[in-house]
């Protein structure tokens, strides 16, 4: 079983994806991990842990020694000559990382593994780049928060810190190394104070690209420059969650003016990214004094009410939408203190989103796990214990018949919470001190 850090943040939530995505894939995982790792071997269909047509369960010890198999083979390709073949073995660990739960399997290999990604981000094309800093933030959510994950982490930071803030590499690898770092960061090295600041500042290092100038003008900048903005501020602000008062307090004093002034950017997506974002410093200002209120909060509100009423015919109609929903959200979070929870189901067990810093660590799961990310919180002791469930459950026909109701799920999450935000602030004021 992983062994995963105690005393992050965003315990006992549960949360909706970002903008308020709630569906996942209809496709179930082992369908998906079969037909992935088909890509790295010839072997039969018949490694399926389900016979098709007859439904009935073949030999589980013969279906994990041939999946086994299969992903030796993956990993085997990940040093093959040809760039096709290393990026198609990206592909499949991929897919295959995130519909899986591989801890006792990836542990004897990680440094194979890790060595391995670690010469794709150093010397393979942009494709190759971006598929292996996914495949990083999976492997540490694999390995988990204990010494293992850290072990990778340190051989991967600094390869992934150097694609991200070197200005002539492909942007959709900066980008990859962007969510990346946030991730891996956030796992397993959220006690290690030198790390975090690190990996903080590499990350607003690019994002501060899009700060105003020195006339107050918002920067011009060229396509696929914003989407490489907005993957580094929401790690960033993933990272944030794990900062101490003091740091806090001087990321508010900081960014909230600068962020304030990037409410007025062209790009829709970079502008909700930013108003998620004031949204979270609120939340974590808050945290600290329940008082907390930005200097200029009366131009800031008048802002978030245009953006989130906004009818400019120019913009498309879905992007109109996506951003009032946002801005509406953010804007009643910060004159009253609203927030609309979310549930999310999976199994017999629920997770509830209600806060803005619940979500950016939900949604970061979701973004690196995709459709993987419910199997994840049923069976990954890391995910578990970040959002305060306890270890996976086993339960038989009747156990499964009998459900809790909401409202004791609910109370449990609480509990859970509270007693996980006493351990998260005397974790902080260590790190503090540290700092």
């Amino acid at each position: 079983m992983p062994r995963s850090k105690k005393g992050k943040r965003g315990g006992n939530s549960s949360s909706k994806g970002r903008n308020g995505v709630r569906g996942e894939s209809g496709v179930s995982d082992d369908d998906l991990a079969s037909e992935v790792l088909s890509h790295c071997s010839s072997a039969s269909e018949s490694a399926s842990v389900i016979e098709e047509g007859t439904g009935e369960v073949v030999d589980e010890q013969t279906a994990q020694e041939e999946t086994e198999d299969k992903l030796k083979q993956c990993i085997d390709n990940l040093m093959d000559k040809s760039a096709k073949t290393r990026l198609a073995a990206l592909e499949s660990l991929r897919l295959v990382f995130s519909s899986r739960v591989l801890y006792e399997f990836l542990l004897e290999r990680r440094f194979t593994i890790s060595d391995c990604l670690e010469r794709s981000l150093k010397k393979g094309g942009g494709e190759e780049q971006a598929a292996a800093a996914t495949v990083c933030a999976l492997l540490c959510v694999q390995l988990g928060g204990g010494v293992e994950g850290e072990e990778g982490f340190k051989i991967l930071r600094p390869v992934l810190s150097s694609i991200l803030i070197d200005s002539c590499a492909s942007l959709s690898a900066r980008q990859s190394c962007a969510r990346a770092l946030g991730m891996c960061c956030y796992v397993s090295a959220s006690d290690d104070a030198e790390d975090l600041l690190k990996s903080i500042g590499h990350l607003e290092s690019v994002f501060v690209g899009a700060y105003p100038l020195g006339d107050g003008t918002l920067p011009s900048v060229k396509a696929g420059i914003p989407a490489l903005h907005s993957a580094a501020l929401q790690s960033w602000a993933l990272l944030c969650t794990l900062c101490p008062a003091s740091r806090i307090n001087t990321i508010l004093n900081h960014h909230l003016p600068r962020l304030h002034a990037c409410l007025e950017s062209s790009e829709v997506n970079f502008r909700i990214a930013v108003g998620e974002t004031i949204a979270l410093l609120y939340e974590l200002g808050r945290d600290i004094d329940q008082e907390f209120e930005y200097e200029d909060c009366e131009a800031l509100c008048d802002s978030l009410k245009n953006l989130a009423t906004d009818g400019n015919k120019h913009r498309a109609k879905n992007d109109r939408r996506k951003q009032r929903s946002v801005f509406r959200e953010v804007l009643h979070y910060i004159e009253n203190e609203d927030f609309t929870e979310e549930k999310i189901q999976f199994g017999i067990e629920a997770i509830y989103i209600d806060g803005w810093m619940r979500r950016r660590i939900y949604d970061a799961f979701k973004e690196v796990l995709e459709s993987g990310v419910r199997h994840h919180l049923q069976f990954n002791p890391l995910l578990r214990d970040i959002f305060g469930l306890g270890p996976p459950l086993i339960l038989d026909a009747s156990v499964k018949a009998s459900r809790i109701s909401r409202t004791e799920r609910h109370l449990f999450n609480s509990a859970a919470f509270k007693a996980r935000t006493k351990l998260r602030n005397k974790v902080r004021d260590k790190r503090a001190d540290v700092m």
